[in-house]
């Protein structure tokens, strides 16, 4: 998909917003018939443009209370150490964001925990664990000021 034109942009607005509106609604929103709505959603979808649809679940209602900022440092940069690490860390399903840095750390992680006990059950069974990993350093968050799931559309 080459560029998004302002009907698509309206249509990705109302999904941020209302991942489960009906086709008939997010098409009258928008001012498209069904079947053109329809069309306009099948080609974003297979273009990538929408990942996908997801419920937002509150990580406090289900008891992780704690989200620990880990940065990571590895012992090398070599692409065999890089697959293997990423690899790794996808199997740790208290992990929730893991990106490749550029700078001091290698990567830099966001764990959810129950607690601090929780925590060190993760960092002694899965961070330590991980492939090639030299440095673990572990900050803990003391409060979430923004969570925006949603990318700014204009």
């Amino acid at each position: 998909m080459d560029k998004l034109d302002a009907l698509d942009i309206e249509i990705l607005k109302v999904l941020q917003n209302q991942g489960r509106v009906s086709n008939a609604a997010l098409a009258e929103r928008v001012g498209l018939s069904a079947s053109a709505c329809s069309r306009r959603l099948d080609i974003l979808e297979k273009t990538g443009v929408i990942k996908g649809y997801h419920a937002r679940l509150s990580q406090k209602a289900l008891d992780y209370r704690m989200i620990a900022i880990v940065h990571i440092s590895l012992s090398g940069q070599f692409a065999k150490t890089l697959t293997e690490f990423e690899a790794a860390v996808k199997l740790c399903p208290n992990v929730l964001v893991c990106y490749l840095m550029s700078g001091e750390y290698d990567y830099i992680l966001r764990v959810a925990a129950r607690d601090l006990e929780d925590y060190e059950r993760i960092h002694r069974d899965w961070l330590s664990a991980l492939p090639h990993v030299v440095k673990i350093n572990s900050s803990f968050a003391l409060r979430e000021i923004i969570d925006r799931p949603n990318v700014g559309l204009s």
